[in-house]
């Protein structure tokens, strides 16, 4: 009888210990999905966590590049997947906080199309001038729009980003009439800054820091609340008489159809991921600042980043 009993609890356990596996199991490959083109810090950031999930997963992890509708196509597209294909889309504030507040028909709904799995990386944004402007700090380059107000046109990778919006919030603090001018991407704008053409931009810190390692323009501030560690020696907007701080974010969300449990498991293998020494040097040798977060800390992140750029956003009367 003893045998027995021991025999149907080895059984039950077992069974038990079957079934909690198969509730987290996968079947590959699981997709990622970036809204942008091969060679963006978004691309670049996926793919090194790819390479790590596909190895902690023991499947395959596909990058897949949807372009298109400024990251939106891809949002569209993934929203659709079904609850057998695993998929994750990889996005940034443009397209999950901006594009739902200035869009018409968006083509989804970024609170109930997805569910925010975790938070990877974070970036700063940097405003930079072409060396026909003279100013070398950001006081003389107040000075010098507000004496030449035609030349207050601040160039921004595309109209709606957030560089557009930050761009407008310092116009508004340092009372410059700031003109923002969209271009298609950092590649033509920072063309545009060396030769002249535009006197300001503003971008992601890890997009200009090269031009200026390359003497090619001036970055005068950055937009943390602290110095950046890839460019400790550029003072903050804080610390240059602006009481100006954000800061944009690289975020895995999934499709709302896919199983919680499933979901779960994902964030968790993502934050083992991310605190992986060997991650997080490679997010560094890439100037991008790689991020630790649980869903809890990444809702809260969110909450909060909603709370601080959807009035800045609606104020700004942008139509697109």
């Amino acid at each position: 009888m003893v045998s027995i009993k021991r025999g149907f609890f080895g059984i039950l356990l077992a069974t038990l210990a079957a079934s909690a596996v198969a509730q987290g199991a996968l079947e590959g490959p699981l997709r990622l999905v970036v809204g942008y083109p091969p060679g963006g810090s978004s691309d670049r950031a996926a793919r090194i966590v790819a390479e790590k999930l596909q190895v902690k997963l023991n499947l395959p992890v596909v990058v897949e590049n949807r372009t298109g509708a400024g990251g939106r196509l891809a949002a569209q597209q993934v929203r659709l997947a079904p609850a057998s294909q695993p998929t994750l889309m990889l996005a940034n504030p443009a397209v999950m906080v901006v594009a739902p507040l200035v869009f018409k028909d968006n083509g989804y709904d970024a609170e109930r199309d997805f569910v925010a799995v975790s938070q990877i990386s974070s970036y700063e944004f940097a405003l930079a001038v072409g060396a026909d402007v003279p100013a070398q700090d950001l006081p003389q380059l107040l000075t010098w729009l507000r004496a030449n107000p035609q030349k207050a046109n601040f160039g921004v990778p595309a109209t709606g980003s957030l560089p557009h919006f930050f761009g407008l919030m310092m116009g508004e603090r340092a009372k410059v009439p700031a003109q923002i001018i969209g271009y298609r991407g950092s590649a033509p704008l920072l063309n545009e800054l060396m030769g002249g053409q535009v006197p300001v931009a503003f971008d992601t810190l890890d997009t200009v820091l090269p031009q200026q390692q390359g003497g090619k323009l001036r970055i005068l501030a950055v937009s943390g609340d602290k110095r950046s560690a890839f460019a400790p020696h550029i003072p903050t907007f804080k610390e240059a008489g602006l009481d100006l701080v954000a800061v944009g974010w690289n975020t895995f969300y999934a499709p709302n159809s896919m199983p919680k449990d499933t979901v779960a498991r994902l964030g968790q293998v993502i934050q083992e991921v991310m605190q992986d020494p060997d991650t997080q040097r490679k997010f560094v040798d890439a100037q991008m600042q790689p991020v630790v977060s649980t869903p809890a800390q990444t809702q809260a992140m969110l909450s909060a980043y909603k709370a601080q750029w959807g009035p800045v956003v609606q104020g700004s009367g942008f139509q697109p």
